[in-house]
């Protein structure tokens, strides 16, 4: 039986009104939507005496007209109510064109406080709009940019935070950073870009933390993001295993064109570290 003229405008009519909802979705509600991720992450390397550490990740701010300071404040006030005993900041302050809004950054970073200290790394977007300009900003802010670097953290027992420049802008220098850390040492790096986990998994890292690829910032369910950026393709959202390495890619707070997030919240993710069985104190 044929449809009626009556009943296939109707039908449009619905197909068309379920488009425009799912724009304003996209648009206007879920990118101004974020969650906070639990995850839990046992740690061959980490001590007994740091078990249960808790460390928040914040990523890709992309401050601009479309991430405002607001924006950036409300993820902030988010990662402070976890309680963390450290805050890592895996890069992408900025976006193109924005930099003249990147000071507005400087205010609500200012207000991350954490037993063990806040550490970030740069990203490619970063080093794309003025890598200084974000240093300066990070600087002012109070946060400890680390440049192919480690820090030990005032700890009882070892732990040690890696922080590598960009890969996409060949930044990045593994080796020099890992050069004076021990080798049985826990160590979680922050590398803005996800995919170079297959070459830190040559290394004695115990956790990968990055972002870069905002989930794609559209997951189509059963099919996943049909867009991902470069180095940001095989591991673009959540906790991954890559031989012996651990890595969680973040959804970041922050988008880019086109501005939109379906099915994948902005994130303020927080990691529980678990001590495997029979570690030292």
């Amino acid at each position: 039986m044929s449809m009626s003229r009556r009943a296939f405008l109707r039908l449009l009519g619905a197909g068309v009104g379920a488009a425009a909802f799912g724009a304003g979705w996209a648009r206007l509600i879920e990118p101004n939507w974020p969650t906070v991720e639990h995850v839990q992450i046992a740690l061959p390397r980490l001590p007994a005496a740091l078990d249960g550490l808790r460390v928040v990740q914040l990523s890709d701010f992309h401050i601009s007209q479309y991430t405002t300071q607001g924006d950036v404040a409300r993820s902030v006030a988010m990662a402070l109510q976890q309680q963390p005993d450290l805050i890592l900041l895996t890069g992408d302050f900025v976006w193109r064109q924005s930099t003249e809004l990147a000071p507005q950054l400087v205010e609500p970073l200012s207000a991350l406080r954490a037993p063990l200290g806040v550490y970030a790394v740069l990203g490619n977007h970063d080093h794309w709009e003025g890598a200084e300009i974000v240093a300066r900003l990070l600087a002012q802010a109070g946060i400890a940019l680390l440049t192919n670097e480690a820090v030990r953290l005032a700890t009882d027992a070892p732990l040690w935070v890696v922080g590598l420049d960009d890969v996409w802008e060949r930044k990045h220098d593994l080796r020099r950073a890992l050069a004076d850390v021990p080798e049985g040492d826990c160590k979680l790096l922050m590398v803005h870009e996800p995919d170079f986990a297959d070459r830190v998994a040559a290394f004695p890292v115990d956790l990968q933390l990055s972002g870069h690829s905002h989930g794609g910032q559209i997951s189509v369910p059963l099919l996943g993001p049909p867009v991902l950026p470069y180095l940001g393709q095989k591991y673009p959202a959540g906790l991954y295993r890559v031989g012996r390495l651990t890595v969680y890619t973040n959804r970041g707070i922050g988008v880019i064109y086109p501005p939109v997030r379906f099915n994948c919240r902005p994130e303020v993710t927080l990691f529980t570290l678990r001590a495997a069985e029979g570690n030292g104190a």
